[in-house]
């Protein structure tokens, strides 16, 4: 067979390798939706290749089932979630631990406004006991959390973070993060915030490091 026959034969199958490829990220982003919004229960694979425009069987076809699916849905929100607070850790690796911290700050409020499925999904899985939620602890947050709280304990021995339960410290920063903006349709509508503003992001970041991190890291430390 010529070279040119196998580059030939080769096209379509690229083509294909493409379309599937596409099909995938429709097919997620869809369910990230759905299951923000609903929850697993509350979802149905019907509506969710109704809302990527495909057709159903290919839900079956590429993710197996709707279980598969939430979590590939849940490892592109939370796996990019985690990726983008590593890329702030090493950015600022050379800043002092508070500036390192409000640095992470910032960034987990500008992704949470980018993705408000980040805190959906958790306010739906948390709502009860279940192996979801289980598994994205387990996968995602206490990999996570455990380095954080080692941070914490850290800033509040040099007086920068108030004393107390460290691991209840970060949850209060960190729902002041995500959760707001969680409830953005209803701070917007009930108290004027408008969350899709860079200027509203900033403050709120600039904010929870005033009230949870008042103190200054002494240069000698």
């Amino acid at each position: 067979m010529s070279q040119e026959t196998n580059q030939g034969s080769s096209r379509p199958t690229r083509k294909q390798q493409l379309r599937s490829v596409v099909t995938q990220h429709k097919l997620l982003d869809a369910a990230i939706e759905a299951f923000s919004e609903n929850g697993f229960k509350g979802t149905s694979t019907r509506d969710i290749a109704e809302r990527a425009g495909v057709h159903h069987p290919l839900i079956t076809y590429h993710f197996k089932n709707k279980e598969r699916l939430w979590r590939a849905a849940a490892d592109k929100v939370f796996g990019e979630f985690r990726a983008s607070l590593a890329t702030s850790l090493e950015n600022n690796d050379d800043e002092c631990p508070k500036k390192r911290m409000a640095s992470l700050i910032r960034a987990y409020v500008y992704y949470a406004r980018s993705q408000p499925a980040l805190h959906k999904v958790l306010v739906q899985e948390a709502s009860f006991p279940n192996p979801r939620l289980d598994w994205l602890v387990d996968t995602h947050l206490k990999p996570f959390f455990d380095a954080t709280f080692t941070m914490i304990e850290e800033l509040q021995h040099l007086g920068v973070a108030p004393a107390g339960n460290a691991r209840l410290l970060f949850n209060m920063i960190r729902l002041s993060s995500g959760g707001l903006l969680a409830l953005g349709n209803e701070l917007k509508a009930s108290s004027g915030i408008d969350t899709e503003s860079g200027e509203t992001l900033d403050e709120i970041a600039d904010m929870i490091v005033h009230v949870f991190l008042p103190g200054e890291v002494n240069s000698t430390a």
